[in-house]
This record gives C-alpha cells, sequence and structure tokens, in this order.
C-alpha cells in the first residue's frame, strides 16, 4: 500500500469533471469536499481550521508549535488541541477506568485521591495523544487528497517528502484554502 499524499498533488486532488464548473473555493465548498474525501469530514474540517489557525503568520505549521515557552511538535499540538472534543467520549472514559484498574493492580496509586486523579489523567492523555496522532495523520492524509493542505517532513539534515530519520511533519495550507477559511473574516 502506499500513501497518495506522497506524490504530486494533481494525482491526488480531488479531479474537476469536464464540464463541471468551476467556482471559487468557500466555506460550502469546502465543506462538500470535504463529505466526498473523507471519512470523518467534521473532525478533517476541525484539524484544517487548526492547521488554518497555526499557520496564519508564515502559510505552513510545523515542525513545532511555540505554546508559551515550549517548543511541541504539530501534531501533538493539534492532538491536545482536540482533546476536549472527547472529554465525555465512552472511550475515553473506558480508558480512564482501564488504566485505573491497571495502577491499582500495580499498587502504584497514591492513598491522596486528587494525586491518584492526577497520575491517571496523565496515562489517559498520553495514551490519547498517541491514539491521536494517527488521527490527526489521517485527517491530514485526507485533508491532503483534497486539495486543501500540502504536507513535507523537515529536521535533520535535509527536508523530504517522506517521513523518518528524526524528521518532523510540516503542514502547508494551500492559498485557495486559507482564502476560502478567512473569507467571512
Amino acid at each position: 500500500m502506499f500513501q497518495p499524499d506522497l506524490f504530486s498533488l494533481e494525482d491526488c486532488a480531488r479531479p474537476v469533471k469536464a464540464g463541471e464548473p468551476t467556482r471559487p473555493l468557500d466555506l460550502p465548498a469546502i465543506l462538500e469536499r470535504l463529505t466526498i474525501v473523507c471519512e470523518r469530514p467534521r473532525y478533517s474540517f476541525m484539524v484544517l481550521n487548526l492547521i488554518a489557525q497555526a499557520s496564519a503568520q508564515t502559510g505552513s505549521a510545523g515542525p513545532y508549535i511555540r505554546e508559551g515557552d515550549r517548543r511541541i511538535p504539530v501534531r501533538d499540538w493539534l492532538c491536545d488541541a482536540l482533546v476536549p472534543v472527547a472529554q465525555r467520549d465512552p472511550r475515553r472514559l473506558a480508558i480512564a477506568d482501564k488504566v485505573r484498574q491497571d495502577l491499582e493492580a500495580k499498587c502504584a496509586l497514591p492513598v491522596d485521591p486528587v494525586a491518584a486523579n492526577r497520575i491517571v489523567d496523565a496515562q489517559v492523555r498520553k495514551r490519547v495523544r498517541q491514539s491521536g496522532r494517527t488521527n490527526v495523520s489521517r485527517a491530514v492524509s485526507e485533508l491532503v487528497r483534497a486539495g486543501f493542505v500540502r504536507r513535507h517532513y523537515q529536521g535533520y539534515r535535509v527536508d523530504h517528502q517522506n517521513r523518518g530519520a528524526q524528521r518532523q511533519a510540516v503542514y502547508t495550507i494551500t492559498e485557495e484554502a486559507r482564502r476560502a477559511l478567512h473569507a467571512g473574516r
């Protein structure tokens, strides 16, 4: 299996059919294209908005996002930004229960309930971030396929289209998508 967004954008973007009217991209057109291309269009739209917010000054988000005095990899920043959406998700609650049971079985929880909750929350955040990175990558691949984002990897020695070798993702929102998202502002 290959990752289509690593090849040319023309191969990945939604093709315009012959005779189909080409209209300027606006918010309803973005939503329409996302529903055609994406498995989870609402999630992909949230990721697109966050990438647009993070790339507001330079046009590119990553490889790190500055948050206060910390530098966070862009995928981790996106995961952290999307965590509140899943606060009441039954799967997240099940993860918290499982983490608590595992820690209790190892006698690794302190007696103080506040300290115990802090430890459980930290473990849940760690697990949610691991699965969230995968979800974000999948959503970005769909955004690349839709023609709204370009992705490359930047890091040790040389920028490259492929990940690995200590490279971090960089997401660049297309000018057309940027104009459509900021049209009403």
